[in-house]
C-alpha cells in the first residue's frame, strides 16, 4: 500500500518514515505513542482490577473452605493461591531484579515455580486429604 498524506491523515502503512510530510509525520508518531500508551494503561488497569478480584475471591474462600470442605473449595484455592503468589513474586521481581538476563531468567523461573506450585496443589487435592482437611487437621493439633 502507499503511504497518504494529506493535511488530515497520515496513513502510515508502510512506516511513518516515508511519510512525505514532516508535520504529519510527527502528528502520526504522536498518535501511534497515544495509542500504545491508552493499550497498555487498559492492560494495566485489567491487571490491577484482576488482582483485586482475586484477593476478594481468597476472602470468601477461607471461611467456605471452613465451612463447606471439599474439592470444589480446594481446587479453587489451589488456583487462587498460586496465581496470588504468582503475580505477587512478578512485583518482587519487577522491584528487585535488574537487567535483561536476570529478569528473563527470573521470570522464566517464577513460570516454572508457579506450574510446580500449581501442579502440587492439585496433586495433594486428588491423592491426598486436600487442602482444606489439611488445614483442619494442623488446627485440631
Amino acid at each position: 500500500r502507499d503511504v497518504i498524506c494529506d493535511k488530515w491523515l497520515c496513513c502510515c502503512a508502510s512506516g511513518c518514515e516515508k511519510c512525505v510530510c514532516p508535520r504529519l509525520q510527527q502528528h502520526c508518531y504522536r498518535f501511534i505513542a497515544l495509542v500504545f500508551a491508552l493499550c497498555s494503561s487498559k492492560a494495566a488497569s485489567l491487571h490491577w482490577t484482576g488482582e483485586r478480584a482475586v484477593s476478594v475471591l481468597l476472602l470468601g474462600l477461607l471461611p467456605a473452605a471452613y465451612l463447606y470442605p471439599g474439592p470444589a473449595v480446594d481446587y479453587s484455592l489451589a488456583a487462587a493461591l498460586t496465581l496470588h503468589g504468582h503475580w505477587g513474586l512478578g512485583q518482587v521481581i519487577t522491584d528487585y531484579v535488574h537487567g535483561d538476563t536476570p529478569v528473563k531468567v527470573a521470570t522464566v523461573g517464577l513460570y516454572i515455580l508457579s506450574a510446580l506450585t500449581f501442579g502440587g496443589l492439585c496433586h495433594f487435592n486428588a491423592h491426598d486429604v486436600g487442602i482444606c482437611k489439611a488445614v483442619a487437621m494442623l488446627w485440631s493439633l
